[in-house]
């Protein structure tokens, strides 16, 4: 979808500093958010591509106020009440309600680290017969999805050149609709920063994007 998350191109957007000892979390509670979400994702409810569309569903507004990991509580909260696993009632009380169930967690103490260590690999080992070639001329589509998608808005409509081949991943355009994994073809492609900026970008500058096969088509 379009929206305020994609920010790549945008302009006037403030200041974006670095920080070069940054912390993995600046605040506490932070950690304890990415921890809720690891944990409540166990139950399978949901996969990472929902996650990430249901904060793209954020008002532009809140999406601009909040910090990054507030849009994680805020995604959380909206996918536990549509999942049925809470109520908003619970959620404002922070007490059940009288009668709820009561689930077992997913994720015990025991499966915390192999989880980390692992990951969640998104690559999927079924017959695909690439369409596209390293060194092909491509131009990404544009196209404008009305749910979530992987493809920058500064991208589309630009031309670019396969780099590499990186073999089969799942689809996240229908996988954050629970419409299947779909898995195709993710490709490394090349832009130039002028393809994608303008005359004033540097002229040896480039830009690589992984983009599905469905965003591409040959140039």
């Amino acid at each position: 979808m379009n929206g305020i998350h994609d920010l790549g191109g945008m302009q006037d957007m403030g200041y974006i500093p670095y920080e070069k000892t940054e912390p993995v979390f600046h605040e506490r509670w932070e950690g304890r958010i990415f921890a809720l979400n690891r944990g409540t994702g166990a139950w399978r409810k949901w996969n990472l591509d929902a996650s990430r569309f249901q904060r793209e569903l954020i008002p532009p507004e809140e999406y601009l106020r909040m910090s990054y990991y507030e849009r994680w509580v805020e995604g959380l909260v909206a996918l536990l009440v549509k999942t049925g696993l809470v109520t908003h009632e619970e959620i404002t009380s922070g007490k059940p309600s009288p009668g709820a169930s009561k689930l077992v967690p997913a994720l015990t103490p025991d499966k915390v680290w192999p989880l980390l260590a692992r990951g969640a690999p998104a690559n999927r080992d079924v017959p695909s017969e690439p369409r596209f070639q390293a060194g092909q001329p491509v131009r990404a589509r544009n196209i404008h999805p009305e749910g979530h998608t992987r493809l920058p808005r500064y991208a589309r409509g630009k031309a670019g050149v396969i780099v590499r081949d990186h073999g089969v991943f799942v689809y996240p355009d229908t996988n954050a609709l629970f419409q299947g994994e779909q898995p195709r073809q993710l490709y490394s492609v090349r832009f130039s920063a002028q393809e994608l900026w303008g005359p004033q970008a540097r002229a040896q500058d480039s830009v690589y994007l992984d983009m599905w096969e469905s965003y591409l088509e040959p140039a």
